[in-house]
């Protein structure tokens, strides 16, 4: 049985039941109570209640070209954004929010002492979003470096924007900042565009700053 992180849960042999807030090592995971305790539990002493409904990741191909007036084609807002678990602040969920007119394909990995894991690998339909990881707040200076790649895909006579390469740490000071209205999670949370124009370079203010 595959447990994640926000997954709602029942021991076997307890009355007791929770929300996952942790994932200890390969067979303990971390169970958050009504009380607010977490308890370390082994993952085959609980049950899932209620698993994440699965996404449809299915890709269509060989579609016709679909006639798109060039106003109605939003070619930026890409965006990797944070929120927290409905049920518990402790857990944070990763989502892909794709603003743009562009289907996105999208691979997620995790680097961690030289080892990398695969998160995620699927498509992203233009104006949705998906989850695509999930960690526990309280070890944020010990996340992983994330590595994601994007790929632009259009239906459409559009031609397709460079692809995005985003690698580094997140860390405590990338959140230092207020959580602002994500509304297509109908949440609030951290924003980081993916796809943010570079600012020209301004040679008349380089000159000035050496003078």
């Amino acid at each position: 049985m595959q447990i994640n992180l926000g997954d709602f849960v029942r021991f076997v042999d307890e009355n007791i039941e929770g929300y996952v807030t942790r994932i200890i090592d390969k067979d303990t995971i971390g169970v958050t109570d009504a009380n607010d305790f977490e308890i370390p539990v082994l993952a085959s002493k609980v049950t899932l209640v209620h698993g994440s409904i699965p996404e449809d990741d299915t890709v269509v191909g060989n579609r016709p070209a679909a006639a798109v007036a060039a106003a109605e084609f939003i070619k930026d807002g890409v965006f990797l954004a944070l929120v927290s678990d409905q049920h518990s602040n402790s857990v944070a969920h990763f989502h892909v929010v794709n603003n743009t007119s562009y289907d996105l394909l999208v691979a997620f990995t995790t680097e961690k002492n030289d080892q990398f894991k695969a998160e995620f690998a699927g498509s992203v339909s233009g104006n949705s979003s998906k989850r695509i990881y999930s960690a526990n707040m309280s070890d944020i200076q010990i996340w992983p470096k994330f590595r994601l790649e994007v790929l632009f895909h259009s239906a459409s006579s559009f031609e397709p924007k460079p692809a995005i390469l985003f690698h580094q740490h997140l860390k405590g000071k990338d959140l230092s900042v207020a959580k602002q209205e994500i509304p297509m999670l109908k949440t609030k949370g951290w924003l980081i565009q993916l796809d943010q124009k570079e600012e020209a370079l301004d040679l008349d203010k380089l000159k000035a700053r050496f003078k």
